[in-house]
């Protein structure tokens, strides 16, 4: 009734043995791809970074000769930072759209300055990060539980770039990787981040810390 048995079709076992060995090697592929968690949109970024006020954190600093500082690093967004180093007199502020960096072996008292807005830096420290901005980010991935996001001033990408590093859940800054105009690269590691609490105007004043040291 229109059913036909070939004597050449495999029986019941071998078709089962046929299908075993024919799936082994998509079940092999399945097994050695790890799960890939997304990227953390770049809008939940912006937000997270727009929305820190006061940081202190611990920081560990691998310069670009590979010698290692540490130190305790205070954010005051927007525009405002201080880098104390660790047994050191060095001190690097921003503040008054400034950079100033007091070198702690020298006996000078006038740091070296340079406008923030020529430094990456200014990108985490702008009032208002928009990362989805055209030209801004240059890079955007996963990195098993990171996600790591590249970014530069869209009008003056001579100027550097900098790598962020964020976990997830929730978001959080963990480093970031500056590379200047001359092509050298500066990681700052960040500790536990502790945010909120008042901090003085004249904690990111270079003209105070000159004044301070003599200047």
């Amino acid at each position: 009734m229109g059913l036909f048995i070939s004597e050449n079709l495999p029986s019941l076992g071998c078709m089962k043995q046929i299908f075993r060995i024919a799936l082994a090697p998509v079940f092999a592929l399945a097994l050695a791809v790890p799960a890939v968690a997304d990227a953390i949109p770049l809008g939940q970024i912006s937000n997270y970074l727009n929305g820190l006020t006061t940081v202190q954190s611990k920081f560990t600093q691998v310069n670009a000769d590979g010698s290692i500082s540490t130190g305790t690093v205070y954010i005051k967004r927007p525009g405002r930072a201080r880098f104390e180093y660790d047994n050191d007199n060095t001190l690097v502020i921003a503040g008054g759209s400034q950079v100033g960096i007091f070198d702690g072996k020298s006996n000078l008292s006038r740091p070296e300055q340079y406008p923030l807005s020529k430094t990456p830096l200014k990108l985490i420290l702008d009032r208002n990060v928009n990362l989805a901005q055209s030209g801004m980010v240059t890079n955007h991935r996963e990195d098993g539980a990171k996600t790591i996001v590249t970014a530069q001033d869209p009008a003056h990408p001579e100027y550097g770039n900098i790598q962020m590093v964020f976990t997830a859940q929730p978001t959080e800054l963990r480093q970031w990787v500056v590379t200047d105009d001359t092509g050298a690269k500066t990681t700052v590691i960040l500790g536990d981040l502790q945010k909120g609490g008042t901090m003085g105007a004249s904690l990111f004043s270079i003209k105070t810390e000159q004044i301070k040291r003599g200047g």
